[in-house]
């Protein structure tokens, strides 16, 4: 069977985030004071071949533990879905 799955890794929420202090800056800058607290991340989308959701599910979360994110600095969600 063929997995979509969606992954979504930020930065840790006790580290600094560069990025989206510069964007929740920038936000201020364009009028939009009501938008605070921004965060950067990255979002990745993989298909997985498996035999059911569940090794699809382990198959994904070893590719998050050993690539996708650096568990020093950053956490990482998933949901796994058939396609």
């Amino acid at each position: 069977m063929k997995f979509k799955a969606e992954i979504d890794v930020m930065p840790l929420d006790a580290l600094l985030d560069p990025q989206g202090k510069a964007v929740t800056s920038s936000m201020k800058n364009i009028g939009l004071d009501s938008i605070d607290g921004v965060r950067i991340g990255r979002h990745v989308r993989l298909f997985v071949d498996a035999v059911n959701q569940e090794e699809a599910t382990e198959k994904v979360e070893e590719a998050c533990k050993k690539l996708l994110a650096n568990q020093i600095m950053e956490k990482y969600s998933f949901q796994v879905e058939a396609v």
